[in-house]
């Protein structure tokens, strides 16, 4: 298998449903076996969230890049025990990262393929990050952040988690490559869920390089941005904007979003910025994006909002994520609104996207 074009999104209503169809089947399956079974599910998630990064840390999943391979060519290409390679493929071809051929070769299948280093939706940096040993740590902590609500990064490593990073330029790189791979993934879904075509001018805070303003602009072409990070980050932009073909409409500013944003916009993006942190800092971002914007402009926040409910749903695991590596938190529509009410704005509508992010979508109040 390689990596083919983006995979085509389906409608909403029915992601929707196939994601209800699951739950219920879930849900029913659980009915069916004793609870302790249950639990050891619940217990084992993690020993397979580790074999997905050990296949994807040593290059098993690139190794069968090109066709279905026996565990034994595969543990020669990665340097690996024969063995220990088929009982490790043979487990993920169980949960439907492999499938496994009667002559006992194995095959990518769809899901495998999103691990290819350069697969259009590829999630390999994201699994790296929550997978390296020393992230792994930071769970270990988990129980002492639930005690004090306090980041385990910070009572680990002494320090907040940016500052941190910087100490450790393998793991920020590895991080760095996790922050693109979800960017890769959610961009075409969320420019596909939304209507940026009206806008005059979009300015994206806290945007990278600009790999999501840069498919706004590319679907909006009569409408320029504002790429707005800070001064080392927006130094990269060039690379993503130019061959989008966009980088004449777009304009790279540096700063920090604590002290100012670019005024005039039309409508603020800001994706995976408000989570990272708490109530009071999450307000004063806000509050910048008020001053800045024009009186009739539209702030648009993309994040995985949490359902109030019991059903699962990945923006509650990135929540412990946040309380785990960071001092933010996912938030639910209501918890959403309010903030932008203490902010100055007016939450008017959530739109959903076929991915867990959603659009909070709000104007000036």
């Amino acid at each position: 298998m390689t990596a083919d074009a983006q995979p085509t999104l389906p409608p909403i209503r029915v992601a929707r449903a196939v994601d209800s169809l699951r739950r219920r089947l879930r849900g029913f399956e659980r009915k069916l076996q004793p609870p302790s079974a249950s639990v050891l599910d619940l217990i084992s998630a993690g020993w397979v969230a580790q074999s997905v990064y050990t296949a994807t840390k040593l290059g098993i999943i690139e190794a069968l890049r090109t066709g279905p391979q026996s565990a034994d060519a595969v543990a020669k290409t990665v340097g690996a025990d024969p063995d220990a390679v088929y009982r490790l493929m043979r487990l993920l071809a169980s949960r439907g990262v492999f499938t496994r051929q009667r002559n006992k070769r194995f095959a990518l299948t769809p899901m495998g393929g999103a691990l290819l280093v350069d697969a259009p939706d590829s999630v390999r940096g994201y699994v790296l990050f929550v997978g390296d040993p020393l992230h792994w740590e930071h769970w270990g902590q988990l129980s002492s952040s639930v005690r004090t609500g306090r980041c385990a990064i910070e009572e680990l490593r002494g320090k907040p988690t940016f500052e941190w990073l910087e100490d450790v330029p393998e793991l920020a790189a590895v991080f760095n490559d996790g922050m693109t791979s979800i960017s890769k993934m959610e961009t075409p879904v969320v420019v596909a869920a939304y209507d940026f075509t009206r806008f005059g001018t979009i300015v994206d805070i806290g945007g990278g390089h600009g790999l999501l303003l840069a498919e706004i602009l590319r679907k909006s072409p009569n409408s320029k941005g504002i790429l707005f990070d800070a001064e080392s980050v927006v130094e990269g932009a060039p690379s993503v904007l130019e061959p989008a073909g966009v980088s004449e409409r777009c304009a790279a500013v540096g700063g920090s979003f604590f002290e100012s944003v670019p005024a005039g916009g039309d409508a603020y993006v800001l994706k995976h910025i408000i989570h990272d942190w708490d109530d009071e800092k999450s307000v004063q971002i806000l509050r910048n994006v008020r001053a800045a914007m024009n009186p009739d402009a539209t702030l648009l926040i993309v994040e995985t909002v949490v359902p109030d409910d019991d059903r699962e749903y990945l923006s509650k695991l990135l929540d412990l994520e946040m309380l785990v590596a960071a001092t933010g938190r996912e938030r639910t529509e209501a918890e959403y609104a309010e903030l932008l009410r203490r902010a100055g704005f007016r939450h008017r509508r959530t739109v959903a996207t076929v991915g867990p992010a959603s659009i909070v979508e709000a104007v000036a109040s």
